[in-house]
């Protein structure tokens, strides 16, 4: 009797372990999918920074591997072109920006000898720190170059839960993207977690 009573006591042991395995499984899962359904109904925040600078924030995705290989095949493509194994991969960062300038620049006519033919042309020129932007208008077209620098940091930071005034646990990952140029705005910004592994050192 004792001997079965034994028996029974480490079976109802390891039942409630494995019970207890598979709910914080559960409950994490839960947790992911619901941050993901936030993250996608969520638009991406635009916003300047206290520096006056475009800035974005987005709510970061957490995907598994097959979801990831299936959501975003082109990237896994670009990935795989790069030699690097999906599997190795923590995270990737999608940002996308817009520059736009609005200016008056004066119009400086300049004579060109072309062969035998004398040519006049007004040439143009206009720059700042972050863009530079020259050309020449001559036989009625317009020959124009552009060069624009800009420098995107990336922040990424937890979001904790709130309950009254404390503050605990995760409830997102977010990331932040800031544009140094004061021409550039940020207009689309994705982040994607994959799930992380225990790693030799």
């Amino acid at each position: 009797m004792k001997k079965f009573l034994l028996i029974y006591a480490m079976g109802a042991t390891l039942l409630a372990i494995a019970c207890g395995v598979i709910l914080h499984r559960t409950h994490r899962e839960v947790a992911r999918l619901r941050n993901n359904n936030e993250a996608l109904t969520t638009e991406t925040t635009l916003y300047r920074t206290r520096l006056d600078e475009s800035a974005a924030s987005v709510v970061a995705l957490q995907h598994k591997l097959k979801e990831y290989r299936e959501q975003h095949a082109h990237d896994t493509k670009r990935i795989k072109a790069l030699g690097v194994r999906l599997r190795r991969v923590e995270s990737i960062a999608t940002a996308a920006s817009q520059t736009k300038i609005e200016t008056v620049t004066p119009l400086h006519d300049t004579l060109f000898l072309d062969r035998l033919l004398p040519d006049t042309a007004s040439i143009f020129r206009w720059s700042d720190n972050w863009v530079r932007i020259e050309g020449t208008i001559r036989n009625g077209k317009a020959e124009c170059r552009i060069e624009s620098i800009d420098t995107l940091r990336q922040v990424i930071h937890r979001v904790p839960r709130k309950f009254l005034f404390f503050r605990y646990g995760t409830k997102a990952i977010r990331q932040e993207i800031i544009s140094s140029n004061p021409h550039t705005r940020i207009v689309y910004a994705e982040y994607i977690e994959l799930p992380k592994r225990q790693r030799k050192r």
